[in-house]
């Protein structure tokens, strides 16, 4: 069924002739017009695109004229900006925003033959852990507790990519990772996500949320499936200053290394007395898949991990409050009315932001401000110096890093909404990875007392992402996860 190919699996088939592209495209759009009422993943589906791109890749594929990707439907998070197609960045402000070009990863995905069936709804700008923000709706995970039909979040950012792959709306999909948005919601839907390296991926048309974290990447339900989306999407872009020209490796065969002679790396600081007991016993089962796979276990440390949450809010605030300004109704988006050009910009970004983005930009105008610059950014600055020293001693003595991904399962829609600091605290185990750069990924390894999937994430050394794939099929390879959520597409 075609539900249950994996993205590798459908390319597979597609180059067999045993399905055609757009026999695949027409199954996921029939799957969004059903299921998207109910998850609310995608803000915009763009079915006669799709269609147009699927009969595009069947031409290609009867002459042999192939891609990576050609004839894999795909959902693009609504922050890369597509060319003709609306990009919102699921605020108000950004409604009517139709770009006249393309971002560098989803032209690099085009290239390759990939079929674009929509943009996938997220937090507003990039801002939340829960998807809950997006001016377009919530988006809803299509798991559900064990007996308890109550609707639970996603996870945020990308809470659409990941509720749309999980649900079997798409092959896989686009997301952004500035504090943990790939893998935190790939954890809470029971799939696959890597943040890469910082520089891995052109953030060249990406909408900005904080400039020196935010990170392309892939979402996608195996390990080897996003190794094969991050092979597409990575590569140099002279358009991006902080752009890494290096060589894009063949990220699917290191899924086939093993990780036998490996030294795997346990941060002590990441072990707390509230951590529930369901997570520190499924990091020691990963542990345990690792170690019988032939890799060594080492305790680490990592000193300063305990003030990366603290750092992180106020870094990526400033950082937003910058980018955010930007956007006053002078030049694109939405506009509304003033008396003045005063009024004409306050109206428009009182209208046009969201609550949480509003927060944000106060705390980022704040600590960026005269009397307290030095006092907290300047500050910040200098400890995610020592949190990226950290990392760079420990990688001296190992080769990857082994924590949960989150330290809960999905929770409730609206449960901790509003409670600001909770929300925050989803990010405490992915961040350090944004603040030092590395690559860091989420693997699905079980699931918790209500039936809701937990995940591992890898994380390692800069531009090894090799290893972190290799390290991260290991455990899915040992995990055997195959649940699946109560709400996905059949057929």
């Amino acid at each position: 069924m075609i539900s249950d190919f994996t993205l590798a699996g459908a390319r597979a088939a597609l180059r067999q002739r045993d399905v055609s592209a757009l026999e695949l495209t027409n199954h996921f759009l029939t799957a969004i017009d059903t299921l998207n009422p109910v998850l609310n993943a995608f803000i915009t589906v763009t079915p006669d695109l799709a269609r147009a791109q699927a009969a595009a890749a069947d031409a290609a594929l009867a002459r042999g004229d192939h891609g990576p990707l050609t004839g894999i439907p795909l959902a693009i998070k609504d922050l890369f900006c597509t060319q003709g197609v609306r990009t919102t960045a699921a605020s108000r402000i950004l409604e009517p925003f139709v770009p006249p070009y393309e971002s560098t990863v989803s032209a690099n995905l085009l290239r390759d033959g990939a079929i674009f069936l929509g943009k996938a709804n997220l937090d507003e700008f990039a801002m939340g852990s829960s998807n809950a923000t997006s001016a377009f709706g919530p988006v809803i995970n299509p798991w559900t507790r064990a007996g308890d039909n109550r609707q639970l979040v996603p996870g945020g950012s990308s809470g659409g990519s990941a509720a749309a792959v999980a649900a079997r709306l798409a092959l896989g999909a686009t997301a952004t990772d500035t504090g943990g948005s790939i893998r935190q919601p790939a954890s809470f839907c029971g799939i696959a996500g890597i943040k890469p390296t910082y520089g891995r991926c052109s953030r060249w048309g990406v909408v900005a949320f904080a400039s020196s974290l935010d990170q392309a990447g892939p979402i996608a339900r195996t390990v080897e499936d996003c190794a094969i989306l991050l092979g597409s999407m990575a590569g140099y872009d002279a358009k991006d200053s902080t752009s890494a020209n290096l060589a894009v490796p063949d990220f699917a065969a290191a899924c086939r290394r093993g990780v036998k002679g490996l030294r795997i790396g346990v941060p002590r600081e990441y072990r707390s007395d509230d951590m529930p007991a369901e997570i520190e016993t499924m990091w020691q089962q990963g542990l345990s898949w690792l170690r019988d796979a032939g890799a060594e276990i080492v305790d680490v440390s990592l000193p300063h991990t305990k003030y990366g949450l603290a750092t992180y809010y106020i870094v990526a605030p400033a950082e937003a409050s910058s980018n955010l300004a930007r956007y006053d109704g002078v030049r694109y988006g939405a506009r509304s009315q003033g008396a003045d050009l005063i009024d004409l910009y306050e109206n428009t970004r009182a209208e046009g932001f969201g609550a949480e983005v509003k927060r944000r930009i106060m705390i980022g105008t704040y600590v960026l401000s005269a009397g307290y610059y030095d006092a907290y950014y300047i500050r910040a600055q200098k400890v995610r110096s020592l949190i990226l020293q950290d990392f760079t001693n420990v990688f001296a003595k190992v080769d990857a890093l082994l924590t949960p991904t989150a330290p809960s399962a999905a929770f409730g829609l609206g449960e901790r909404m509003d409670d600001p600091l909770k929300m925050y605290f989803n990010d405490v185990f992915t961040v350090p990875a944004n603040m030092a750069g590395i690559p860091g990924m989420s693997v699905p390894a079980g699931l918790d007392a209500n039936g809701l999937p937990l995940g591992l994430q890898v994380l390692g050394k800069p531009f090894d992402e090799e290893t972190v794939f290799a390290v991260a099929q290991a455990i899915e390879t040992a995990a055997q996860f195959t649940t699946q959520p109560s709400i996905r597409a059949k057929g």
